[in-house]
């Protein structure tokens, strides 16, 4: 057996805000349930600011159905940079967050969602989902995303 099959998936987009502005609204997990439509509800589990070893439970609707999902930050460089990891079903989820600042008061926005299987199992599975039309899902739900936060941080 070879090592399971990695899919990624990027998305980037302009946000007419500053990086501060941006980085503030992605990373308030309190508020993230009014700041992003696919989010229901959020459940932090640690306190103090994010940072690397915060960790809270996310609610979304994904393909019509309820799922909630643990989710930990592993890496942390205040204001440009974030790495969320989350375990699930057999598979193992990374999603980095780079904010950067373009030029004033305009700021990119990129993130790269990937997902390794476990061995055989549900796992398996899941990545082949992420094929084809599941990697398209993933994008779309990332894009809308990033959407909204641009609608939530560029109308303040």
């Amino acid at each position: 057996m070879g090592t399971p099959e990695v899919t990624v998936v990027t998305v980037e987009r302009h946000i007419e805000a500053p990086r501060t502005r941006v980085w503030e609204a992605l990373t308030d997990l309190h508020g993230l349930p009014g700041t992003l439509t696919g989010v229901e509800r959020v459940d932090v589990l640690t306190e103090g600011p994010f940072q690397t070893g915060t960790r809270w439970r996310e609610t979304r609707r994904m393909l019509g159905k309820e799922t909630t999902e643990e989710l930990y930050v592993t890496a942390c460089e205040a204001p440009a940079r974030y790495v969320v990891e989350a375990d699930s079903r057999g598979t193992h989820y990374v999603s980095e967050f780079t904010i950067r600042e373009t030029e004033p008061g305009r700021t990119l926005v990129r993130v790269a969602f990937s997902a390794r299987p476990g061995a055989g199992g549900l796992g398996g599975l899941l990545a082949k989902a992420l094929g084809g039309l599941g990697r398209k899902a993933v994008a779309r739900s990332v894009e809308r995303d990033l959407a909204d936060l641009a609608a939530a941080v560029e109308r303040r």
